[in-house]
């Protein structure tokens, strides 16, 4: 397939924002979002009147709950914006399908510019609810979900069972172990040390890791990200405008969101996921292939969720993901492969998806601080566990 007719390489980042990482906030969901929308704005050096798109994953699906209280409709109203396209929804590739949603729409002649967010309030909900980040099915109905109908009869009410069984299941068939897996914590919190906004920074050692309290074996409390309130904007914009705007453009350069196995948490590929079909659609549409990744940016709502996409996106071998974590060397951040530069989900907090496209882009335009790595050009962000998988292959122009 021609680059030229691939309709992602004309889409590019232009500007980002982050509001606070809260435990819990002070701030209103809405406030969060404006917050974090206002400075992707300034950071592109667009003004509201400049967006002519919104998306988001997976909006506001169930009247303001936690996962995902602002969804469209609400800020467009509330931001006063004029758009041609707008939308998101549940039932899509993963926590990064606002961005590639926003990305066709920009491709396709919709829009000149998108406005892609993502807000969770998590923590300020566990203030009352302690079950709120768990699918618990007494409190949101998971009984009457169709996939969900499955899993609950076998006492299967959180996520962490299910990522517990793909971590088996890689111990099982590749001997990985449990100090293998501790790597992706421990890297996470050593980088973690050097973000101001991140949840936890304090030193961890392994001793803490392996005497830290089992959840779902063999899964530790570690192994689970942080639930915070926050909210992440990024701006899309059509390549050639991008260009003349405040940042270099950082263009997408392809895009992965296949699914090629059945949407269930337990019918896919136990040791691969999605992210298998994700990535392997991704470096079909890019002429760069994994030895070019200056940063990647990879999913740990659990720490295992990394190991698999290390493996799916061809940074290591398959099965060899424990052994090329082993030491915590390769993956620092003087590593040949830094991983998480900002603490991830384990340490930096639970922004969703989002958060690992921010860090990338402040990587690539060298805006990360004493976290900073050396000068590179092109970054990889892939988010989603089980079978909600979806990557972007990143380049700095």
């Amino acid at each position: 397939m021609s680059a030229d007719y691939i309709g992602e390489k004309n889409v590019a980042i232009s500007g980002i924002g982050q509001s606070e990482v809260g435990r819990p906030s002070q701030q209103s969901a809405m406030q969060l979002t404006a917050d974090a929308c206002f400075k992707a704005l300034a950071d592109a050096g667009l003004t509201k009147d400049d967006i002519d798109g919104v998306a988001c994953w997976p909006g506001d699906n169930n009247n303001g709950d936690a996962f995902s209280p602002i969804g469209p409709n609400a800020l467009i109203s509330t931001l006063g914006l004029k758009v041609n396209w707008f939308g998101a929804g549940y039932e899509a590739p993963g926590p990064l399908a606002g961005i590639i949603n926003g990305a066709m729409a920009i491709a396709t002649g919709l829009c000149k510019h998108v406005l892609v967010f993502r807000t969770i309030t998590e923590s300020s909900r566990r203030q009352t609810d302690k079950t709120a980040s768990a699918l618990n099915n007494k409190t949101i109905g998971r009984d009457s979900s169709f996939f969900w109908q499955w899993y609950t009869p076998f006492n299967v009410r959180s996520a962490i069972n299910l990522a517990a069984m793909y971590a088996q299941r890689h111990f099982h068939e590749y001997g990985t172990t449990e100090e293998q897996l501790a790597q992706i914590a421990l890297t996470c919190r050593k980088n973690a040390e050097l973000n101001p906004n991140a949840v936890f920074r304090a030193p961890l050692s392994m001793e803490q890791y392996l005497s830290s309290r089992m959840i779902s074996s063999p899964l530790r409390l570690f192994d689970c990200d942080v639930h915070c309130d926050n909210s992440i904007a990024i701006i899309l914009s059509r390549k050639d405008i991008a260009q003349d705007l405040r940042n270099p453009p950082i263009r997408i350069d392809a895009i992965g969101s296949a699914l090629n196995q059945p949407w269930s948490w337990d019918q896919i590929d136990l040791t691969g996921m999605a992210a298998i079909d994700a990535a392997e659609m991704m470096w079909r549409r890019s002429d760069y292939k994994p030895k070019d990744i200056g940063n990647a940016q990879l999913y740990d709502g659990f720490s295992i969720f990394a190991l698999i996409w290390l493996e799916a996106l061809g940074l290591c071998p398959k099965g060899e993901s424990g052994a090329f974590v082993e030491g915590g060397s390769r993956i620092s951040r003087q590593g040949e492969l830094p991983i998480n530069t900002n603490g991830g989900q384990l340490s930096g907090g639970r922004t969703h998806g989002l958060g690992y496209v921010v860090e990338a882009c402040e990587q690539l335009w060298g805006r990360s601080g004493e976290r900073q790595l050396a000068a590179h050009n092109v970054a990889v962000a892939a988010a989603g566990g089980g079978p909600l998988a979806s990557s972007l292959l990143l380049v700095k122009e």
